[in-house]
């Protein structure tokens, strides 16, 4: 089965489309090793040059669930794909209040983001996007756009297992430059798959290597040849709130304007694909 089956390039997150069939019974540990200093730089390398499959839109919920008090639903919309800087996703969600929050988000090397503020697009620092997307929602822009994945300080750590698959898990530590700016997290941690090499769950560590905030892709959705993902968990683990992400329509195989991923028209509402290209996700 190729690697491609797996590649789910959660980017928010976000966005592991893949293609293919469900993947076969993991091997156990004990068969896979724990590769060399070199491999495990290969395997990351790998992981971070996947591309995704085209052009896409998601619809989502964001269901805030605290540990107290009542759960809240928020509707999003999220449109995906590759500019020259690198992959992108453009998020809108509705606030509760009425309003509707948006955030243009760049991965890569040289990642970036935006956010609307009063009409106004601006840029989006470091530190503001360790802040949540609006009050009850334990979901950042740092959650959704993972920059850490591409800090250069990555060692393999160790083989863990995650939700019954061997998984190597990578540490990565910032830039000098970066970590005044990044408070209490202080080192992140990703486990990929080791068969189809896929995102499958990260953690943000303080400086004693306790777990801050973690993330997990629950489940996937097979869409015609692509598997979605329909469900992600976001969990502040030192208040036990969570949020998950929930899929409830895709559209794949898009062409879209290059303006939906241009910084200057993030103010602009857009339109969703027209309905016959949407598959509602059950």
């Amino acid at each position: 089965m190729p690697a491609r089956v797996w590649r789910a390039l959660f980017f928010l997150s976000l966005a592991g489309l893949v293609r293919g069939a469900a993947p076969v019974a993991p091997p156990e540990l004990a068969q896979v090793g724990k590769p060399g200093a070199e491999e495990a730089a290969r395997i990351l390398q790998q992981f971070r040059q996947a591309g995704l499959l085209g052009e896409f839109y998601l619809e989502f919920e964001f269901r805030a669930m605290p540990r107290r008090g009542e759960e809240r639903l928020y509707p999003g919309r999220l449109w995906g794909g590759r500019t020259p800087q690198g992959t992108a996703f453009r998020i809108e969600v509705r606030d509760g209040s009425g309003g509707t929050g948006r955030w243009l988000l760049r991965n890569g090397a040289k990642s970036a983001a935006w956010k609307v503020v009063d009409g106004q697009v601006v840029p989006l620092s470091l530190a503001s996007s360790l802040e949540p997307l609006f009050p009850g929602v334990e979901i950042t822009a740092f959650d959704l756009q993972m920059p850490f994945l591409y800090w250069e300080d990555a060692t393999l750590d160790r083989l863990a297992r995650v939700f019954g698959r061997p998984s190597y898990a990578y540490v990565f530590r910032p830039p000098a430059g970066e970590r005044a700016a990044l408070g209490a997290v202080a080192a992140a941690r990703a486990y990929l798959d080791t068969q189809f090499n896929a995102l499958m769950q990260t953690e943000l560590l303080d400086d004693r290597g306790r777990v801050l905030k973690s993330f997990a892709l629950i489940s996937l959705k097979r869409v015609g040849e692509q598997h979605v993902p329909k469900q992600a968990d976001y969990r502040n683990d030192t208040t036990r709130d969570k949020t998950r992400f929930q899929v409830t329509a895709v559209a794949l195989n898009l062409q879209l304007p290059a303006a939906v991923f241009a910084p200057a028209a993030l103010a602009t509402p857009l339109e969703p694909p027209e309905a016959a290209l949407r598959v509602r996700i059950d």
